[in-house]
């Protein structure tokens, strides 16, 4: 039994080494006990991070892995809103939770760490400019700036409007996006009537 419980000790380091971050279950998919789990967190030697998502102790927490950690309590889901223009350095807003696109039915996850805001996009808007970027060892969804800044301009209640015109300046300003792929996805996002005066406004003078 004993040798049972290192062997699968082992394995759990070992897949905590080479994808940083992994859900209860899929470690137990993996043929790693709940008992196994719970020895190595009480050992100190794998952290309990959020509810259910476990990562090897000591290692260096990156640069937006709270998004990455989100997507493992709602693997459907998509960045969005706030939290995508904060991970593309549109704006200075730090989200206190993670905004998160989901789709009219989908199940969404009990509050626990990270905080979420869910947002629930209809189709095509949720499969709309997905990009996929690595975070922690995870291909994490996020939408792009095109389309967030027409998410963002076609909710107003969720977003203040200043908000999107922060950061549809500052998508301008630092070339991260040109002025007609943002228009076609305003156009594609319907929120194009809504952004049409403030992008031509803020590209009138060249």
């Amino acid at each position: 039994m004993r040798a049972r419980h290192d062997s699968q000790k082992a394995q759990l380091i070992s897949l905590l080494e080479t994808r940083s971050m992994m859900r209860a279950q899929d470690l137990r998919e993996a043929g790693i006990s709940a008992q196994t789990i719970a020895r190595a967190v009480e050992a100190g030697e794998i952290d309990r991070i959020s509810r259910g998502v476990y990562q090897k102790r000591g290692v260096e927490v990156e640069e937006n892995q709270i998004l990455a950690e989100a997507l493992m309590r709602a693997s459907k889901g998509v960045i969005a809103m706030v939290s995508a223009l904060a991970f593309h350095g549109l704006t200075d807003q730090m989200p206190r939770r993670v905004w998160m696109a989901i789709g009219t039915s989908d199940w969404a996850p009990v509050q626990s760490y990270p905080p979420l805001r869910i947002v629930r996009f209809t189709q095509p808007y949720l499969r709309q400019g997905i990009e996929h970027h690595v975070i922690s060892g995870l291909d994490v969804p996020i939408y792009s700036i095109p389309k967030t800044l027409a998410d963002l301009f076609r909710n107003p209640k969720l977003v203040d409007r200043s908000v999107a015109v922060e950061g549809l300046r500052a998508a301008l300003q630092q070339r991260k996006a040109t002025p007609s792929a943002i228009a076609h996805a305003a156009k594609a996002g319907g929120a194009w009537k809504v952004m049409q005066p403030y992008l031509e406004a803020l590209t009138s003078n060249g």
